[in-house]
């Protein structure tokens, strides 16, 4: 019987179990591993001896062996080392996350077998500006983009372009204030922010042209099936520049799409590039009908347009995880 061992943790959605659902009723066995609980309730180890490599997965449910794993899913690490903190001086706890972090990735790159994706390979997809490139070299339009922290490039590059930009990080993350999280998305530029242009010194940013949109889409790609949805985003004076700050609101208006073929072979194109088996790709259509290439996201959300195709995102993956579907090797 096949083995998948799925990375993921305990607050993710159902999008894990739904896949793992799926690997059941394909006749494969899945197990959890919620990084989450590592270390403080969750035991990895691995052995060699006698010329044989061993790995011990133990948690709350049991021992699980996975030296016969035949798939990994890397789905998502947050929080790794939970709770450290509450056990340990803070004088140790950077050198013991630290460990925990490369015991558990280097555990990851070391399994020999199927993997969506690697540790590694996550790390390279973090260059947005390498995407853009291969994406550009597989046919697709990309936006025109400056990626700087000089005040100096940047206000040359929107006098060159004559259009209104937008800015964006090349990271997800947050900024707390006063105990609030505040996402960072992506917002155009304005005059307020052309008088605080030095700051740009100290953080590079990503600066684009500010597309117009007639519909923003997203292209869920597994193995060699494409299953791509479009949203009006411009409905929403908030969600006209980023649709993911009126998703909730947005999440039930979101529509099958039918991609043209040079696109779809453009995308595929990229998947091949990076031998990816799993990506979730952001496009934009504008009025003029040309197709723009945003990003591509290994390990992108996918559960809400899962539950709008019945399912078949999942599914996929599963067939994927069990070699029961065409992969990239």
């Amino acid at each position: 019987m096949n083995k998948v061992l799925i990375i993921t943790h305990t607050a993710d959605n159902e999008a894990v179990a739904s896949v793992i659902q799926h690997i059941k009723a394909l006749g494969g066995e899945s197990i959890r591993f919620d990084v989450d609980r590592y270390p403080l309730t969750t035991r990895l180890t691995t052995q060699y001896t006698g010329g044989r490599w061993q790995l011990w997965l133990e948690d709350e449910y049991g021992s699980h062996s996975l030296d016969d794993i035949t798939a990994v899913w890397y789905r998502r690490s947050y929080n790794i080392g939970k709770g450290l903190e509450t056990v340990l001086d803070k004088e140790f706890l950077p050198s013991s996350i630290g460990e925990v972090r490369r015991t558990l990735f280097g555990m990851l790159e070391g399994l020999p077998c199927f993997q969506l994706e690697r540790y590694s390979v996550y790390r390279r997809l973090d260059s947005k500006e390498e995407q853009l490139r291969i994406a550009a070299g597989c046919g697709l339009e990309v936006p025109a983009t400056c990626i700087t922290n000089s005040p100096v490039r940047l206000k040359a590059f929107m006098e060159a372009i004559n259009r209104p930009v937008v800015a964006k990080m090349q990271s997800s993350f947050a900024i707390y204030r006063e105990g609030r999280e505040h996402v960072v998305f992506t917002n155009e530029i304005s005059s307020h922010h052309l008088e605080q242009l030095q700051q740009l010194s100290y953080c590079p940013m990503t600066f684009q042209e500010k597309l117009p949109k007639a519909l923003e889409l997203r292209v869920t790609v597994v193995g060699k099936e494409i299953f791509a949805f479009s949203i009006d985003s411009q409905q929403l004076p908030e969600a006209q520049t980023d649709w993911r700050k009126e998703g909730a609101l947005l999440v039930e208006d979101w529509q099958p799409f039918g991609l043209p073929e040079p696109v779809s072979a453009g995308l595929l194109k990229i998947m091949d590039f990076y031998r990816l088996n799993y990506g979730a790709i952001d496009l934009v259509l504008t009025p003029e009908g040309k197709y723009y290439f945003l990003e591509l996201n290994a390990a992108g959300e996918f559960f809400w347009l899962d539950k709008l195709c019945g399912h078949s995102i999942s599914r996929q993956l599963a067939a994927i995880l069990l070699g029961q579907a065409e992969r990239r090797e």
